[in-house]
């Protein structure tokens, strides 16, 4: 059975009335105002210009953008079952006003620049981009926000992939220092941190047991849904045992 919005609004206001309760009823309006401007309020799962990251990967920058359904390809490219050296990406974790509030546009110019730079120079590392604007469930399966790179070692699976990650100062990055970076041996250099969560992309034990997106849709619905809805929740049911335990027995 399927229940649209405006069914659901419809029958509020009559289980507002059966409840008898004022302070329900202020819920409920919270409720149908919510449920009114759901369709602009509910964040996207992801955005992908397929136009734009063809060119990006095409162009001189050699950048390929990541989403929740080419991340994984897409880092492994190049890398085949007989790869022994791991095969280098460094990826750019940014956003926009909502995961960077609107500060990423020199991190961004500085990657822009380093990643034509490498794309000049043999052996560089591949680069990748992913926006946690346009990509949440992606971010928050692995756990990242913007203002990062993750250098990520890539081998075939099943070995152990490597992650070491940079926060930058977003307001200050400079191509030269990004470039300062490219190191062979990062778990010597300070400036890196290698990345031993849970929620590792590849090592990790929750994406070895394949809840990395579930967890971000966890995240994301709990991202759609304000504080005083759960709220409304716990009113309905609260007075609703009250009732029943009021009514008296047969």
């Amino acid at each position: 059975m399927r229940f649209s919005i405006a069914s659901i609004a419809a029958v509020l206001p009559a289980f507002a009335s059966a409840q008898d309760a004022a302070g329900a009823g202020d819920y409920v309006a919270q409720f149908q105002n919510f449920l009114g401007s759901l369709g602009s309020k509910i964040p996207h799962t992801g955005i992908h210009d397929p136009v734009a990251a063809l060119e990006a990967k095409l162009g001189s920058l050699r950048l390929h953008t990541l989403t929740k359904e080419n991340w994984w390809e897409t880092l492994h490219e190049g890398v085949t079952p007989e790869t022994v050296k791991p095969v280098e990406w460094w990826v750019l974790v940014s956003g926009r006003n909502v995961t960077c509030s609107g500060r990423c546009g020199q991190l961004e110019t500085a990657f822009n620049e380093t990643a034509a730079k490498f794309a000049l120079s043999p052996g560089s590392p591949k680069m990748g981009y992913l926006n946690c604007d346009d990509q949440p469930l992606l971010c928050s399966s692995w756990m990242i926000g913007a203002g990062y790179i993750w250098a990520i070692d890539m081998l075939p699976t099943p070995e152990d992939v490597k992650i070491y990650k940079h926060r930058f100062n977003v307001t200050k990055a400079t191509s030269e220092e990004m470039i300062s970076l490219r190191v062979d041996d990062k778990a010597a250099d300070e400036r890196w941190t290698e990345v031993e969560s849970y929620f590792h992309p590849f090592n990790g034990q929750v994406a070895k047991l394949g809840l990395g997106m579930p967890f971000a849709y966890i995240l994301w619905f709990f991202n759609i849904f304000p504080n005083w809805l759960f709220m409304l929740v716990v009113s309905f049911a609260s007075r609703t045992m009250m009732s029943r335990r009021m009514q008296p027995a047969h």
